[in-house]
């Protein structure tokens, strides 16, 4: 059975930071690309970032140079560091892992983000 915990969200300060792993299970998570979605009230889910399997790292133009996703195969863990957070972060993210045609979702975790 394939999971994906979650954890590390919660509440900021703008231009706080806070951690996002992801400890997946059941898989092979080194061969699986992982992405980072969030969705943000009234929006629909946008990719936020993603890393392949080699570790080539790809992110949206509103966290270019704030997030840093990264993964520790040897772990079975993926991370989002979101550095400077502001308002517009505050999101439920999610964990994905993806090998076509496998394609798995964490359960979200909420990030509050104050002025």
């Amino acid at each position: 059975q394939v999971q994906l915990v979650e954890s590390g969200g919660g509440w900021a300060q703008a231009g706080g930071s806070l951690r996002l792993s992801c400890v997946a299970s059941g898989i092979a998570f080194s061969t699986y690309a992982v992405n980072y979605y969030r969705e943000a009230p009234g929006e629909e889910r946008e990719l936020v970032a993603g890393i392949t399997k080699e570790g080539q790292a790809v992110y949206i133009t509103s966290t270019t140079g704030r997030f840093t996703i990264s993964r520790d195969n040897a772990r079975n863990t993926a991370f989002l560091q979101m550095n400077d957070l502001n308002e517009g972060d505050t999101a439920i993210y999610w964990c994905n892992v993806r090998r076509r045609p496998d394609d798995f979702w964490g359960r979200g975790t909420q990030v509050i983000v104050s002025p």
